[in-house]
């Protein structure tokens, strides 16, 4: 079992907040669903997604694709068809996958829209140096 192959299939990002309009808090919200499930033969299905980034009340990234996953796919599409639940390793595989993928390519999405990075990006800070704690010096017997 496992991930064959993966692709994008189509890309919607919108800003609806004005440039430069300020926001105290800024939630961002990340869904993976999985769409349709296709059985090609016995052993591999195609798994369509929709990854979405809501930038509540500033913007959306929508981002759609196809997984081809090999696996029991006739059971796994029935079950998923009857139940809307995955086998939970295929669900955290597939969902694994999406975020992997999708998010990196929501972070290039906002700067273009000029919204704020759907993930904490790491700062960097020269010239002051955090206090020493007491007692983290060398030790002396």
């Amino acid at each position: 079992m496992g991930i064959k192959n993966f692709e994008l299939v189509s890309i919607e990002a919108k800003r609806f907040a004005h440039l430069g309009e300020k926001f105290p808090n800024i939630r961002v919200d990340h869904n993976s669903t999985v769409t349709m499930i296709t059985p090609i033969s016995d052993k591999e299905a195609n798994f369509d997604f929709r990854f979405t980034s809501n930038f509540v009340g500033i913007g959306v990234i929508k981002i759609e694709g196809k997984i081809l996953y090999e696996c029991n796919a006739r059971e796994v599409a029935e079950q998923w068809s009857k139940t809307g639940n995955l086998p939970n390793e295929i669900a955290s595989e597939i969902h694994t996958v999406v975020m992997m993928n999708c998010i990196p390519e929501s972070v290039f999405l906002a700067r273009d829209l000029k919204l704020p990075s759907p993930i904490p990006l790491p700062t960097v800070q020269f010239g002051k140096k955090p206090p020493a704690k007491p007692g983290s010096g060398i030790e002396v017997a």
